[in-house]
C-alpha cells in the first residue's frame, strides 16, 4: 500500500526463519502458526473489524474456505476502504524490495498474482505500466545493487538493469546512471476492488456493517462478544484489522506490546494534465534504507493520472490527513510511547527535512527534479493524502514487517505496511490457514 499506505524500503526482517516452512504452516512475527484457534473447538461464526482490503479479503477468504460460515465485517466509516485502502498510491508491487525468504517477499509475490487474476475476473481497472528505480548519482548504486540482488532472489518478472542510455528509451525525460527496471509493476484500482470483494461476501451470506463502530471486544471462554453503540454480536472467533486504531483494540483486550501505532501523513501532488506525458509508468528514486517509505515518486495509476509523492510527515492525529487535523488525545498517546522519543532523537533531521517540504512545494519538487529536471512548479497541484499505520518498537525502531498477536479467540493485525494492499488475497490465505472450522 503505499505508506498512506506509503511503499516499503528495505529493512532488516526477522521473519525469514519461517522461509522453510510451507506456506499454510508459516508464523507472522509474534503469532506462530495456529492448528486451530486456541480454546475453540468449533467455528460456525467469525467477526472482522475493518472493512480495508486486508478486512475484506480475510472475510472473503473465510466464506471460500468454510462455505456455509457466518462472516460479519464491522466498519466505522459509511463506505468501505476509507482509509489506508482508498488512500494509498494504487501501485501493485512485484517484490523488488523486500528480504528474501521474508512473508513479505512470498506473499507479494503470491498476492500480486492473486490481485492481477481476481481483476481480470471481476473487471477491475488493472494496468501493467512497468516501474523504474533510478540512482541519480554514483553514491546509490551500492543501494540500487542491493535492490537487483533482492529482485534476482525473490525472482521478480523480468528485472534488469539499465544504463542511462537504457533508461531514456523507457522514459525519455528521466535523467539518471543507472536504473533498474521492473516490467511486471502494475496499476490497480483497490477500491474498486474492497467493492468487489463485498459483493463475494455478500453472495456468500456474509453481511459488512457500514457506519458501525465497535466500542468495545469481550472475550469469554464459550464466545468473543463485539459490541457497538446500538448492538452487541457474539462469534466463535474475531479477526480485527483496524489499522489507525489497532492498538485502542489491543488495549482494550489487554494484549502486551512491544510496539505502537504512530501515524505518518503522506501528501501527493498530481501532474497537471500538459505534463503527464512526462511520465510513461512509475518512477522511484534509490530509497534510505534506514526508512520503511520509498521517497517522493512519481506513479502513473489506471486512469492516467500522475501522482507526485509521497512524503512522510508526523501526524497530529491518528486520522491526521491535513496539519489542520488536530487531536490532543492522539499526540497525548503518542507521546507516552518511548519509540516514539527515540524515533525523534535518532532521525530529527529526515523529520525536519520532510516537514520543509511538506509546507513548501519548491522543497517538495526539487526532491522529484532529481530525476526529472524538467518538470516546472507550475506542473504540480496539490492532491490526496493518506495517514499510513506505521507500528513503532519501544527503542524508536521502525517495524516494517507484517505483525499478528493471536490468542484466545481473537487475531489482532498490529502492522500491515506495504505491500499489504499488493499482497492482501495471500495474506488473506495465510491468516485464515490459522482457523480450522
Amino acid at each position: 500500500m503505499s505508506a498512506y499506505g506509503t511503499d516499503s524500503a528495505p529493512a532488516a526482517s526477522g521473519i525469514s526463519a519461517t522461509a522453510r516452512v510451507p506456506p499454510s504452516r508459516m508464523g507472522l512475527r509474534g503469532a506462530p502458526w495456529i492448528q486451530q484457534a486456541r480454546g475453540v473447538r468449533s467455528l460456525k461464526s467469525v467477526g472482522v473489524v475493518g472493512a480495508g482490503i486486508l478486512g475484506l479479503a480475510i472475510a472473503r477468504e473465510l466464506t471460500v474456505r468454510f462455505p456455509g460460515i457466518s462472516v460479519t465485517v464491522f466498519e466505522k466509516e459509511g463506505q468501505v476502504a476509507a482509509h489506508q485502502s482508498g488512500h494509498n498510491s494504487g501501485v501493485v508491487h512485484a517484490g523488488v524490495y523486500y528480504p528474501p525468504g521474508s512473508l513479505k517477499a512470498s506473499l507479494c509475490r503470491r498476492g500480486a498474482a492473486m490481485t492481477r487474476e481476481f481483476c481480470q475476473q471481476h473487471g477491475v481497472a488493472f494496468r501493467e505500466l512497468g516501474k523504474l528505480i533510478v540512482a541519480v548519482s554514483e553514491q546509490e548504486l551500492p543501494g540500487l545493487a542491493e535492490i537487483e540482488r533482492r529482485s534476482t532472489l525473490n525472482q521478480v518478472p523480468g528485472i534488469r538493469r539499465l544504463t542511462q542510455a537504457q533508461i531514456a528509451e523507457i522514459e525519455p525525460h528521466i535523467h539518471g546512471v543507472a536504473a533498474l527496471h521492473s516490467p511486471s509493476t502494475a496499476a490497480a484500482d483497490y477500491v474498486a476492488m474492497c467493492e468487489e470483494l463485498v459483493r463475494e461476501v455478500k453472495s456468500s451470506g456474509g453481511e459488512v456493517l457500514l457506519s458501525t463502530q465497535v466500542i468495545g471486544v469481550r472475550e469469554t471462554a464459550s464466545a468473543v462478544r463485539v459490541i457497538s453503540a446500538a448492538a452487541g454480536w457474539d462469534f466463535d472467533y474475531l479477526i480485527v484489522c483496524a489499522g489507525l486504531s489497532s492498538d485502542y483494540f489491543a488495549a482494550s483486550l489487554g494484549r502486551s506490546s512491544d510496539l505502537r501505532i504512530i501515524p505518518f501523513r503522506g501528501e501527493y501532488y498530481e501532474l497537471r494534465p500538459r505534463a503527464r506525458d512526462r511520465v510513461r509508468g512509475m518512477v522511484y528514486p534509490v530509497p534510505d534504507p534506514r526508512y520503511p517509505f520509498l521517497g517522493v515518486h512519481l506513479t502513473r495509476h489506471v486512469d492516467d493520472t500522475v501522482h507526485v509523492g509521497p512524503n512522510a510527515v508526523l501526524a497530529l492525529a491518528l486520522e491526521g490527513y491535513q496539519w489542520r487535523n488536530v487531536s490532543l488525545r492522539d499526540l497525548a498517546q503518542i507521546a507516552r510511547w518511548p519509540g516514539t522519543w527515540q524515533l525523534a532523537r535518532k532521525h530529527w533531521r529526515s523529520g525536519v527535512a520532510e516537514v520543509g517540504g511538506s509546507l513548501s512545494k519548491r522543497r517538495y519538487l526539487a526532491s522529484v527534479r532529481a530525476y526529472l529536471p524538467d518538470l516546472q512548479l507550475a506542473d504540480l497541484v496539490r492532491s490526496k493524502s493518506g495517514v499510513r499505520a506505521q507500528a513503532v518498537r519501544r527503542d524508536g525502531s521502525l517495524e516494517d514487517d507484517f505483525v499478528l498477536q493471536a490468542d484466545g479467540r481473537v487475531l489482532l493485525v498490529r502492522n500491515a505496511p506495504s505491500p499489504a494492499a499488493t499482497a492482501s488475497l495471500a495474506i488473506a490465505e495465510h491468516v485464515v490457514s490459522t482457523v480450522s472450522a
